[in-house]
């Protein structure tokens, strides 16, 4: 009598509930994951199980049957209540034995495993020719797959992974052929991603400028979002032009973040079809999680750089410096230790704001000194380690001495130390030998460069 999937489940657990008092379920097989579509019980179920997870999960992988006497000693069991003891669990196959999910039965009082496995696989049995008859599990919801999609939003590594999950999500749930998201400071995602009519409107955004796109934009953050009705006749208004030129006869407009700093999604198909207003309603509700995901990876990316860099000069502290040097290769990475001289003269006569500043300009100069590749650190107040590679000493004293003339070049002088580290040496044990050679230097008269002893 079953109209569909979901019925003929919700019946067949309405049935066995008649003739035991076991917490029973049936879960099927939707997307990657098994879903809960009917179920007894006096406490809950599991609305979403990954595969191979719990002895629902080992049951539905295999195709064999788990009757399972005493839940505690197996180290599958997923607990849904504190009183169950047994658990039985066989797979629902279609005809040709292919599983489509399972029918699962807990106990929490002694029961006799051996006939209800043999009714639960008749059931079963019964219950997967039925659904194959009514055209099969159902389908994910777009509900179900907004959520799935905002999963991975929220785990997205990076901002060009982030892109492209939120735009493959916009075309899987709203079933639009094409997705483009426009974000303040990024020119879009990977060439990868887009397909052929995503191509088209990125080429007649850009052929339009950035006048253009920024009145699409501000028209999506002023008026919220909208949508055409798919209807052949009516002009569009002059913002979606462009769009028009690329193809498009069928747009949904959402703004996503703030006005000042946000963007735009569009999901648009070249079909006249007429989206209704709870496409709408998902994709403004995918481009707020899109949104929220893209700030929290900015922010984490702002606290990284706050926690690995110096905030006056923007160089690598004691931090990354430290990763660095772990790093150095005997006898081809040498250490430049680098002290302002009469900086302390500076603060006590100028003020620390003075002193900031010939930091700043130092760092800028000895910086500008350095080849590409080789790194300046600030490890203490007006203390600066370069790290660089070399096939000589005498090529890391070359550059020594280019540092010391960027830094008259600011009308301040400084003093070197260098040191490549030996087979065997410790980072930190290098990096004192260079500090002595500095301080050979400074002895010497300072405004130097010195070799730390072999």
């Amino acid at each position: 009598m079953a109209s569909t999937a979901l019925e003929a489940c919700q019946w067949t657990v309405t049935a066995l509930a008649r003739y035991t008092p076991a917490t029973i379920s049936v879960l099927l097989q939707v997307h990657d994951r098994l879903r809960c579509v009917a179920a007894t019980g006096a406490w809950q179920v599991f609305a979403t199980v990954p595969p191979k997870t719990g002895i629902v999960g080992r049951v539905y992988a295999s195709g064999v049957a788990a009757a399972v006497g005493d839940v505690t000693e197996d180290p599958d069991y997923l607990p849904v209540r504190p009183d169950v003891t047994a658990e039985l669990c066989v797979p629902v196959l279609d005809p040709a034995g292919r599983p489509l999910g399972v029918l699962d039965l807990q106990w929490r009082e002694p029961v006799d495993l051996g006939p209800w496995r043999e009714t639960a696989q008749r059931l079963a049995a019964r219950l997967g020719a039925r659904i194959v008859a009514l055209g099969g599990p159902p389908a994910e919801s777009r509900s179900e797959k907004l959520l799935r999609h905002a999963a991975a939003l929220s785990s997205a590594p990076t901002e060009w992974d982030l892109l492209t999950t939120a735009i493959c999500a916009a075309r899987d749930v709203s079933t639009l052929s094409a997705a483009v998201l426009l974000i303040a400071g990024r020119p879009g995602p990977p060439p990868q991603v887009p397909g052929e009519l995503e191509g088209r409107i990125r080429a007649e955004l850009a052929e339009a400028g950035p006048a253009a796109l920024g009145r699409m934009v501000d028209r999506a953050h002023r008026h919220g979002a909208g949508y055409t009705l798919g209807e052949a006749g009516h002009p569009p208004t002059e913002d979606y032009r462009p769009l028009t030129r690329a193809g498009v006869r069928t747009l949904v407009a959402v703004p996503v973040g703030p006005p000042d700093g946000g963007g735009v999604l569009l999901v648009a198909d070249e079909r006249l079809l007429r989206p209704d207003p709870t496409t709408v309603n998902l994709m403004e509700l995918l481009a707020g999680q899109a949104w929220t995901s893209l700030d929290r990876l900015r922010t984490l990316a702002r606290l990284r750089e706050q926690a690995s860099s110096d905030p006056l000069t923007g160089l690598g502290h004691t931090g990354p410096f430290g990763r660095r040097i772990a790093a150095a290769t005997p006898g081809r990475t040498a250490l430049l230790a680098i002290d302002v001289d009469g900086f302390k003269t500076v603060n006590d006569t100028y003020g620390h704001q003075a002193g900031d500043r010939v930091l700043v300009g130092l760092a800028r100069a000895l910086e500008g000194a350095l080849r590409h590749g080789d790194e300046l650190y600030r490890i203490g107040g007006d203390e600066f380690v370069a790290v660089i590679e070399v096939n000589r000493p005498e090529e890391a004293v070359r550059i020594a001495e280019r540092l010391t003339e960027a830094a008259r070049r600011t009308g301040r002088t400084i003093s070197v130390g260098v040191a490549l580290p030996r087979p065997g040496e410790s980072p930190e044990r290098t990096l004192r030998r260079a500090d002595q050679a500095l301080y050979a230097v400074k002895r010497h008269g300072r405004d130097g460069v010195r070799l730390s002893a072999a």
